[in-house]
């Protein structure tokens, strides 16, 4: 269930990542980018890849936040322990107190 709910994060971010690269390089020239009025010592190859990943990190945390939200309130409060091996004082329908 983890290996599909990563998917539903990264693939939908990785996606849109690319086409935040594509937009904002059509408009802005890598090598005019300046730090604290000091430019870049990175190739335009290097701050492509950074941007991306940039773009990827924050569009996957807006992913994930979604997925968290999207959650039940039984996926949320399920207890994670096996029946077998859950205390005595755990709920018997699933979600510790």
């Amino acid at each position: 269930m983890w290996s599909q709910r990563w998917m539903w994060i990264a693939w939908p971010a990785f996606l849109l990542a690319g086409i935040l690269e594509m937009i904002v390089f059509a408009m802005v020239d890598p090598g005019d980018l300046h730090w604290f009025g000091n430019p870049l010592g990175l190739s335009r190859q290097a701050i492509y890849t950074l941007a991306f990943f940039v773009f990827w990190g924050v569009t996957m945390a807006s992913s994930a936040l979604t997925t968290l939200l999207a959650m039940s309130p039984f996926e949320v409060n399920r207890c994670p322990v096996p029946e077998a091996e859950r205390p005595k004082d755990c709920a018997q329908n699933g979600a510790c107190r």
